[in-house]
C-alpha cells in the first residue's frame, strides 16, 4: 500500500538547526550562530515564559476552550474586529490550511508568488487544488504590484500575497493591494500573509476587512513574539463568512500553552519593540557593511546576492554562522541572513565578508 501520488508537491525545506549542524561539524552548539530561520534572537517574551510555566504547573489535563476564547477576544480587540473574524490556528501555516479547506473545491487553482513560501502550494495540493505562479523579478528588485499579479491571474480561487515577502523582504503598498482586490473576480480570495508584519512600518491589511469580503490576512506569534516553537497564529477574515471557521477548524486547534503564551506576549510591548528595533539596526548594518549587493527588507532578514549561495552558505556554516542558502527558493545566487543580536550580526558580517573575499572570482 502506498499514499496517493504526491510527486507534484515539493517538501518545505526549513533552515538547519543548531544541534543538527553542531553534530555534523563536531562543535559545541554554543559555538554557533543561527541566522537561517528568521527566529527572534532575543528569544521568547519573558511574560509568555512565565505564563507557560504557571499554566504547566497548574495542570494540562483539560481542553483549552477558555484559553482559545480569551485569545480570540484579545486579538479581536487589538484589531477592532468581531471575535468570529479571528481564526486562531497552529501557526500561520495552519491558517493557510484552514482557508484552503474553506475555499477550495477539487481542481480549483491558487496563484502564488515565485520565489515564495512553499507551503502556499503544498496546502493547495493537499486539498486537491492546482497551482499557478506569478514571478517576482530579481532584476526588478522583487517589486510587488497589482500589475505583476494580474498579468498572471486567470480567475484563481485564492491569490497569495506576502508582505513583507520572504525571502526578499519587499512589501505591498495599501494602494496596490486595494487595486488588486478591486480587480479580481468576486469569488477570488486574496490572502495577505503578514508573518513579518510587526517589523514593517506600513499599516496592516487587516484595516481593509471592513471594505472587502474577498480578503483574509495572516499573522503569527512565531517571529516578533518569539513563539515559533509553540506554533500559534491566526487569520483575520471578513465577518460575512467568518462562521466557516467552526466547520474547518480541528478540535481545539492550538494547545493550552500556546494560547496562554500568546495572551501574555500580546501584553509584552517592550519585548516586541526591542525585537523590532534590533532588526531595523541589523538590516542597516548589513546594508552598509556587507561586501555584496543587498536587497532592502522590511522583515527580520536581508537577502544578499553572493554569486554562489551554496558555497558561501556552506563555508559560513563551517565558520560557525548558519545562514540560508536560497537555492530552494529558486535563487541560487542569494543567501538570506536573519537579523541577530548586534553582536551576532557583526560577527556574521565579518565572517561572510571573509568568505566572500576567499571565494571571489579572480
Amino acid at each position: 500500500m502506498q499514499p496517493r501520488d504526491l510527486s507534484a508537491t515539493s517538501p518545505y525545506v526549513p533552515g538547519r538547526g543548531i544541534e543538527e549542524v553542531a553534530r555534523d561539524l563536531g562543535l559545541d552548539p554554543d559555538e554557533l550562530i543561527k541566522l537561517s530561520s528568521n527566529e527572534n534572537p532575543h528569544g521568547t517574551s519573558p511574560k509568555a515564559v512565565d505564563a507557560v510555566t504557571t499554566r504547566a504547573n497548574e495542570g494540562l489535563h483539560v481542553y483549552p476552550k477558555a484559553a482559545h476564547t480569551d485569545l480570540t477576544e484579545k486579538l479581536a480587540d487589538k484589531w477592532d474586529l468581531s471575535a468570529n473574524q479571528i481564526w486562531v490556528t497552529p501557526g500561520a501555516d495552519g491558517a493557510i490550511d484552514y482557508l484552503s479547506r474553506a475555499m477550495l473545491e477539487p481542481g480549483d487553482s491558487v496563484l502564488v508568488p515565485s520565489p515564495g513560501f512553499s507551503y502556499y502550494s503544498m496546502s493547495a495540493r493537499h486539498h486537491h487544488g492546482e497551482v499557478a505562479e506569478y514571478d517576482l523579478s530579481k532584476d526588478g528588485a522583487f517589486q510587488q504590484t497589482a500589475d505583476i499579479v494580474l498579468d498572471a491571474y486567470d480567475g484563481e480561487r485564492i491569490v497569495h500575497l506576502t508582505s513583507p515577502h520572504n525571502p526578499t523582504g519587499t512589501e505591498w503598498s495599501r494602494e496596490e493591494i486595494t487595486t488588486l482586490l478591486n480587480a479580481v473576480d468576486d469569488q477570488t480570495l486574496v490572502v495577505v500573509d503578514e508573518a513579518y508584519g510587526e517589523y514593517s512600518d506600513r499599516p496592516s491589511s487587516i484595516g481593509l476587512l471592513s471594505e472587502f469580503e474577498n480578503l483574509a490576512v495572516l499573522r503569527t506569534f512565531s517571529k516578533a513574539y518569539g513563539l515559533a516553537g509553540l506554533r500559534i497564529g491566526y487569520a483575520a477574515v471578513p465577518e460575512a463568512w467568518a462562521d466557516a471557521y467552526a466547520r474547518v477548524n480541528t478540535p481545539f486547534a492550538a494547545n493550552e500553552l500556546a494560547y496562554r503564551a500568546g495572551l501574555a506576549a500580546l501584553d509584552d510591548d517592550d519585548h516586541v519593540d526591542h525585537s523590532v528595533e534590533t532588526a531595523k539596526w541589523a538590516r542597516e548594518y548589513m546594508y552598509e557593511n556587507l561586501d555584496a549587493p543587498t536587497f532592502e527588507s522590511a522583515g527580520n532578514f536581508v537577502l544578499v546576492d553572493v554569486g554562489d549561495a551554496s558555497r558561501v552558505a556552506e563555508r559560513s556554516q563551517e565558520e560557525g554562522v548558519i545562514i540560508r542558502d536560497c537555492s530552494s527558493f529558486g535563487l541560487p545566487g542569494c543567501v538570506r541572513i536573519s537579523c541577530g543580536t548586534r553582536e551576532e550580526t557583526k560577527t556574521a558580517v565579518e565572517t561572510i565578508n571573509g568568505i566572500l573575499a576567499e571565494v571571489a572570482p579572480t
